[in-house]
């Protein structure tokens, strides 16, 4: 699992997965296209508008980022007052957000296809190794933790981390806002990208995958689809580490160097992709065999 606010997930959209392919002068002259740049849980972020000058995407770019500030207070490990530290704090958040409980019950459906691979009960475990503490030698998992619509509540000494699905979650939020209104063709980049509709010179949306290294591993075209990125050296626990935990062991992930998972959803991507990182081959297989609509766009 992906951890706190010590480092993030660096390589990737906007970093090194590959930025969506820039758009020529031909293209922008047929058609304008506006952009929006900003952040989200503490990675770059970043939306192109197909169809729309800058000025006329103004009120969506602003509801965008009023959006997301609504998000960070539910789900940001920076802020202190946010939703998830406020219950890692206390153990209890009563009448818990809609979005907090969505994103725990996708948790809960990975954990158990993943075999507890990933697993946002693994905060305690980052924490103690970023901060040069011991570890602790036993935990509970994801199973033991308890969530409804009336309380989410946690056992003493157990602490969440959602990042590892987050960033995909306020993608799909974005994603979904704009095309309520009205909007079709269009890329949302929140640390997950997700691509609706044509880009101005027609045909899907061109993303790509890099390694932490930025070598260009494949190059993809996305259309009404998403595609989240992991690596467990994309960013360095107390710069030796990788920052992926597999929740079965308390490790660093080993199963592989990096890998892409595409998806309808970007937060279902986002979750899978991470614990891919975990998991053999024909484990990730089997992980994948409960999301219908998941592909391995990339693995090495």
């Amino acid at each position: 699992m992906t951890q706190h606010q010590f480092s993030r997930r660096r390589f990737l959209s906007i970093t090194a997965a590959v930025p969506l392919a820039g758009l020529s002068p031909l293209a922008m002259a047929a058609q304008p296209v506006a952009h929006w740049k900003g952040r989200a849980l503490g990675a770059e972020a970043r939306i192109i508008l197909s169809g729309l000058d800058q000025g006329d995407a103004a009120p969506f770019f602003a509801q965008v980022q009023d959006e997301m500030a609504r998000l960070e207070g539910v789900f940001s490990l920076y802020q202190t007052q946010s939703d998830i530290c406020r219950l890692n704090d206390a153990k209890l958040l009563l009448s818990p957000a809609p979005e907090m409980l969505e994103v725990l019950s996708l948790s809960r459906a990975v954990w158990q296809a993943s075999q507890g691979a990933f697993d946002p009960t693994v905060q305690p475990i980052w924490l103690a190794r970023a901060t040069g503490g011991d570890a602790p030698m036993t935990w509970d998992d994801f199973g033991d933790v308890d969530f409804s619509a009336e309380a989410v509540r946690l056992k003493e000494g157990v602490a969440l981390t959602l990042n590892g699905i987050a960033q995909g979650y306020i993608t799909d939020r974005v994603a979904d806002m704009l095309k309520a209104a009205g909007l079709t063709d269009l890329v949302v980049d929140a640390g997950e990208q997700r691509a609706l509709g044509n880009r101005p010179q027609g045909g899907g949306w061109q993303v790509g995958v890099a390694d932490p290294m930025g070598r260009v591993l494949a190059r993809l075209t996305l259309t009404e689809r998403a595609l989240a990125t992991s690596s467990p050296e994309g960013t360095l626990i107390a710069e030796k580490q990788g920052h992926i935990i597999d929740g079965r062991t308390g490790d660093m992930a080993t199963g592989c160097n990096t890998v892409s998972i595409s998806h309808s959803r970007a937060a279902v991507a986002d979750a899978l992709s991470t614990a891919a990182c975990c998991l053999t081959v024909p484990e990730m297989n089997a992980m994948l065999a409960g999301f219908d609509d998941a592909e391995v766009a990339c693995r090495v």
